[in-house]
């Protein structure tokens, strides 16, 4: 390693976001750059373990401790190339995963573990601006032809391997654009769409067809998959969401996150003058304590809410890791994302039971609170009594 006590010297430090008020009238990621210096220090504090349970944390094996060293020692290039040996878009993880790695980082069993999401996303970024990162076509043809179905992140990785094997890849999309959840579900202050845009060039010049306005069953039969194609690799997603049918569902103004989300890329693409679903004045309340609900919550910020409110039918995390919840075990810690930086009221331990509204329109919501119970192992969520408590809203996104 380059500085075997860098850990002893350096504490954990991450980018500042920018100030509230100055991201709330863009659209733009909310991180500040962070100074070279700074990244070379955190790169530093890896601890050359034994066994790098970082990399077994990670779901993609991810060779982080190599990457670490490389970067503190100003390999960049190098460092780039063995995160990509792993890694088909780390520009997409190190900014959007949840940094399974860092719960499992040694170090973290008695400090703030290695800011490894950061160290991921600046090399990354340097091998975009420095030009490192190519086409890498393939040297020969197989003749085989294989057919994507979904250009979400898996579909993506399937086809940029298998166009790098010497197949004839083509994925499908039944949306007018290719990204799947990259492109219509995540908001652009968490992940502007010209990362995903650079990536698909790399991936034309590849060799990788793209056809959009394709829906698999309707537009192109199966059967003319299976016949057309050597191999069909399916990578639909999960975009089967979850209701909440209770009393008043049919309301207007009640619509899943899914419904939401994607019109507030589609208004940063251009396609769109206004956004058919619009927070602007309305009385929020998200359902759901989760990153879509952030995701949410960041976007009626910037469309200008009156107010906002998330509920969570889970306690409040505690501040400090739980001695049932011990490394490297996930940590169930409370978490300020930026979107929760930024405004809006977090309720907890809270559960809905009944859409209120007039003539058609939702107005509200009556809700409970509720606590924990435990039945032959069992959890469930059981009401408290006298804590029904009405919310006002005009706009629920589930």
């Amino acid at each position: 390693m380059g500085d075997p006590r860098g850990f002893l010297k350096h504490d954990r430090v991450l980018p500042e976001r920018r100030p509230v008020p100055v991201r709330l009238r863009d659209w733009r990621e909310v991180y500040e750059p962070f100074p070279e210096d700074d990244l070379r220090k955190q790169a530093s504090r890896c601890m050359d373990c034994g066994i790098p349970f970082c990399n077994d944390g990670c779901p993609l094996g991810n060779l982080i401790p190599d990457w670490n060293d490389l970067v503190h020692r100003e390999h960049w290039r190098q460092a780039s190339e063995r995160l990509h040996a792993t890694n088909n878009f780390p520009e997409f993880t190190g900014r959007l995963c949840p940094a399974p790695c860092e719960a499992a980082c040694v170090l973290g069993i008695n400090e703030a573990p290695v800011a490894i999401k950061q160290v991921e996303v600046s090399i990354v970024d340097r091998a975009w601006e420095e030009g490192w990162i190519l086409p890498q076509p393939p040297q020969e043809r197989t003749g085989r032809r294989v057919s994507v179905v979904g250009s979400g992140p898996a579909g993506l990785a399937a086809a940029q391997q298998l166009t790098r094997a010497g197949h004839d890849v083509v994925v499908f999309e039944r949306a007018d654009r290719i990204g799947g959840l990259l492109r219509y579900g995540i908001p652009e202050f968490k992940m502007e769409k010209r990362h995903l845009d650079h990536r698909l060039a790399q991936m034309e010049a590849e060799g990788t067809e793209f056809r959009t306005n394709v829906e698999v069953g309707t537009d192109l039969l199966v059967g003319d998959l299976r016949s057309d194609y050597d191999a069909v690799v399916l990578a639909c997603g999960a975009t089967r969401w979850r209701d909440l049918p209770i009393p008043g569902r049919e309301l207007d103004g009640v619509h899943q996150a899914m419904e939401y989300l994607p019109w507030g890329n589609r208004l940063q693409e251009g396609d769109i003058d206004h956004s058919p679903i619009d927070a602007s004045g309305r009385h929020v309340v998200i359902i759901g304590g989760g990153d879509t609900g952030a995701d949410c919550l960041g976007t009626a910020h910037r469309q200008g809410a009156a107010s906002i409110h998330q509920f969570e039918i889970m306690p409040r995390p505690s501040d400090d890791r739980p001695d049932a919840n011990p490394w490297p075990t996930w940590p169930m810690l409370y978490r300020v994302s930026s979107a929760h930086e930024e405004g809006g009221e977090r309720v907890f331990a809270i559960d809905t039971a009944e859409f209120l509204g007039e003539d058609g329109h939702l107005t509200g919501l009556r809700t409970h609170r509720v606590e924990q119970a435990f039945t032959d192992g069992r959890m469930s969520f059981e009401p408290v009594e006298g804590s029904e408590e009405v919310f006002r809203a005009d706009l629920v996104f589930l």
